[in-house]
């Protein structure tokens, strides 16, 4: 997780982060199986706008940075 979030914030990953200069981290979920991360990932992609700022809302409701205590 750590070294995702550093790659993200340094905008080492291309896609929509770099793309946009996302830094903050405002939603995480944590599993021990990277498949079902994968699935989850994919599932959360797919959904609207509307749905995923639900989601964080409900978690987040200030949208905080998290990776601060991730580090």
């Amino acid at each position: 997780m750590q070294r995702r979030l550093a790659e993200h914030q340094q905008g080492k990953v291309e896609g929509f982060a770099s793309r946009y200069r996302v830094r903050r981290l405002v939603y995480f979920e944590e599993t021990r199986d990277i498949r079902s991360a994968l699935e989850r990932e994919k599932q959360i992609k797919s959904w609207r706008r509307e749905k995923k700022l639900a989601l964080i809302r409900e978690a987040n409701p200030k949208f905080e940075d998290l990776s601060a205590g991730l580090a």
